[in-house]
C-alpha cells in the first residue's frame, strides 16, 4: 500500500493579496515559510518528498525537508498548478471587471487548462510517484489547490475551499488509487509565530 499525501504549498504572496496564480511564479509569503514551518512539526514521518516545480511549492517542501530530515526533494513539473490563462494575476474583483458574469458561470479564459489536460499530467505524475516508492510507504507530494481539486473531483468530491499547507491523502492499494481523508497541517486559525522560523 502506498499511502501518497497531496499537501497545497505555504500562502504565497499573491494568495496574501487575492491574486489568481496558476503558472505564475510568485514567492511564499512570510507567512507562508511560517506555515511550512509548522506544517513540519505536524507532518509526520515520510520515506520521499516530491514537489512542484513552482516556487511557492518547492520552497514549502524544501523547508519541510529540511525540518524532518527526508530528503533530497524530487521536483516532478507535472504537480505544478492549472494554467489559469487570463485569470493569472487578477483578484475576483478584477476578473468580473474584465470578465462579467465569468465565475459563476465557470466560464474560463484563453490559456486555461482543461481538466482532462490537467489530470493526464498530474495521474503520469502519481504514477512517478508509486513507480519511485515501489509501490508502498508514506510519499508527501507538495502542489496546488486546483490540482487537488481536480483528483477530488475526479473521485466525486463536491469542490470546498483547501486552505494553505492544507491535504488530501490518496491510496494505492496495488490496483487502483483511493481518495483519502483531508487533513489541515498548518490550520489557518491557529496563531503562527513569523519568528519561530528555525
Amino acid at each position: 500500500m502506498l499511502d501518497l499525501l497531496l499537501a497545497r504549498h505555504g500562502q504565497s504572496e499573491w494568495n496574501a493579496a487575492g491574486r489568481w496564480q496558476g503558472q505564475a511564479d510568485p514567492p511564499l509569503s512570510e507567512r507562508g515559510r511560517a506555515q511550512a514551518h509548522a506544517a513540519a512539526r505536524q507532518a509526520g514521518a515520510f520515506d520521499a518528498i516530491f514537489a512542484s516545480d513552482l516556487g511557492r511549492a518547492l520552497d514549502t517542501s524544501m523547508i519541510i525537508s529540511s525540518a524532518i530530515g527526508v530528503g533530497p526533494v524530487i521536483v516532478d513539473p507535472r504537480l505544478k498548478e492549472r494554467d489559469a490563462g487570463e485569470f493569472s494575476g487578477l483578484t475576483r474583483d478584477e476578473i468580473e471587471a474584465r470578465f462579467p458574469g465569468a465565475l459563476a458561470a465557470r466560464r474560463w479564459p484563453a490559456g486555461w487548462e482543461p481538466d482532462e489536460v490537467l489530470l493526464r499530467r498530474v495521474w503520469a505524475a502519481l504514477d512517478g510517484i508509486l513507480e519511485h516508492a515501489g509501490g508502498s510507504g508514506t510519499v508527501l507530494a507538495v502542489t496546488h489547490g486546483g490540482v487537488i481539486y481536480s483528483i477530488e473531483g475526479h473521485h466525486g468530491e463536491t469542490h470546498a475551499r483547501i486552505g494553505n499547507l492544507g491535504g488530501r491523502w490518496l491510496h494505492h492499494d496495488g490496483a487502483m488509487w483511493h481518495l483519502g481523508e483531508r487533513i489541515e497541517l498548518a490550520p489557518e486559525n491557529v496563531s503562527i509565530d513569523l519568528d519561530d522560523m528555525v
